[in-house]
């Protein structure tokens, strides 16, 4: 009964011990990585996210973080070239934000990519790479 217990519990430790290294290789760079989503057209929950994203880099250093902002939905309109934001995210990208739209979306809003901000990325469908990040240990934020 005992030799039972023990080898269930080395059977135990040894999962545990291979679910906690297969954590740490996941982000072998030892960056914070977070994905924000944006997916509401109100220009005060992008400063709010975009003020978030700052305040991480801030607070971890720009060099020790790994930053995604997703938009879709309603709220890929503020990365339109015009948008009463652009200059703000632009700012983000240019402090190593990377920024994606989702192309689902623009589809469905027919946008093209010329409308949108210079140099922001795009992603199939921006809720697939929300669960993708998160698989992969993302953080998770929305404001």
């Amino acid at each position: 009964m005992i030799r039972h217990l023990f080898r269930r519990a080395v059977f135990a430790a040894g999962i545990a011990l291979v679910a906690i290294t297969s954590a740490i290789a996941a982000d072998n760079s030892g960056k914070a990585r977070v994905i924000f989503q944006v997916s509401d057209a109100d220009p005060a929950k992008w400063n709010l996210a975009l003020n978030n994203i700052k305040n991480v880099q801030g607070d971890l250093g720009a060099a020790n973080t790994e930053i995604e902002l997703v938009a879709y939905g309603p709220g890929i309109g503020m990365l339109k070239a015009d948008a009463t934001i652009a200059n703000r995210v632009i700012d983000a990208m240019a402090a190593g934000v990377k920024v994606v739209a989702c192309e689902n979306t623009m589809t469905n809003q027919k946008m093209k990519r010329d409308e949108m901000i210079d140099k922001i990325g795009y992603v199939k469908a921006g809720v697939v790479e929300l669960m993708q990040k998160q698989r992969e240990g993302w953080a998770y934020i929305r404001p």
